[in-house]
């Protein structure tokens, strides 16, 4: 299954996001089970995260959001995680 992971920045958080960018991308290619990922940017800066999960469960899916480096840091405002269905593409 497919799992959306759509997170919103902290106002002002760019630095927590910089600072740990390094850390976050580790555990992306150290769980194995992302498809696709990528920053949200608004005017020029990103302020969020679109990342495309393929794991058996919402359980899998939040897990993995939980302990995302991210997450420890404080980054998100909000985070939205949904059974996402790939139609196109």
């Amino acid at each position: 299954m497919l799992y959306a992971v759509i997170c919103r920045d902290k106002p002002g958080a760019l630095q927590i996001r910089l600072d740990t960018r390094d850390a976050h991308l580790a555990y992306i290619k150290e769980t194995g089970i992302v498809a696709q990922a990528g920053p949200f940017i608004e005017e020029g800066q990103m302020c969020g995260s679109l990342v495309i999960l393929e794991c058996d469960t919402l359980g899998a899916a939040q897990d993995w959001a939980a302990n995302d480096p991210y997450a420890h840091a404080g980054l998100f405002e909000n985070v939205v995680i949904s059974e996402w269905k790939k139609v196109i593409g």
